[in-house]
């Protein structure tokens, strides 16, 4: 049986996916503009998202649905820990803690693998997918912005135990549409994702509103020392 989940699951958060890409964090990130103080929150944030996620589907991993998803060589807790310990120090778990966002981020990870574990085909698809396809590209950009030391501040987007990324990608996309669903069952998962987006783009505004305001104090600082200077 192929319930073709995968190009389903592309298809219906096609909207989404453009919505995210535009918000203004994401944006300034694309091209090229990555503040270090706004980027080490988002890093402590996805630390708290994925620690969730992989608790979770450690806990459900024999569920029928899940087990078909259960890919630890996928995992990022570890790799943000060592970001964490570069952005933050050694004592970087009593200095970070999830933003509101991202609070309402995780309580929705628990709450689906507690009451309805299959769902968090959604929540993988739309991270880890997304990491193994654009990671190469945003780790070059978060290097180059933000001119870090080799190998350091970006050991989130590298996949060690993958040794071919678009082949197990291929192998992802196969396990998805080899998983015995009915067609409400992908219905709610596609809803799911559509989900998972918006709460990754309500973590991506707090990041904007942050950098809007750390832009204003320098903007405010450069404004007081012309007039000290010439006033």
């Amino acid at each position: 049986m192929c319930t073709n989940l995968a190009q389903q699951l592309r298809e219906g958060t096609t909207k989404s996916h453009s919505m995210a890409e535009n918000v203004s964090f994401v944006k300034s990130f694309l091209g090229g503009v990555v503040d270090k103080k706004s980027y080490r929150k988002l890093i402590a944030n996805l630390f708290f998202i994925y620690n969730s996620i992989e608790k979770e589907i450690e806990a459900n991993k024999d569920n029928e649905v899940v087990k078909a998803i259960y890919f630890p060589e996928l995992y990022r807790r570890d790799s943000l820990i060592k970001d964490l310990v570069y952005y933050y120090g050694e004592d970087w778990s009593n200095l970070i803690q999830p933003s509101s966002a991202t609070q309402i981020y995780i309580d929705r990870i628990h709450k689906i693998g507690s009451n309805n574990p299959q769902l968090l085909i959604a929540h993988s698809y739309t991270r880890y997918i997304g990491d193994l396809s654009g990671g190469q590209i945003l780790k070059k950009i978060a290097k180059n912005a933000m001119q870090l030391p080799n190998n350091s501040g970006t050991a989130f987007y590298d996949f060690d135990l993958i040794s071919d990324e678009e082949l197990f990608k291929d192998q992802y996309r196969s396990s998805l549409n080899k998983i015995p669903l009915t067609k409400t069952q992908i219905e709610h998962i596609i809803s799911e994702a559509n989900i998972a987006f918006n709460l990754n783009m309500k973590i991506f505004q707090e990041l904007n509103s942050n950098l809007i305001k750390i832009m204003l104090m320098l903007l405010l600082g450069s404004i007081n020392n012309f007039r000290k200077k010439f006033l």
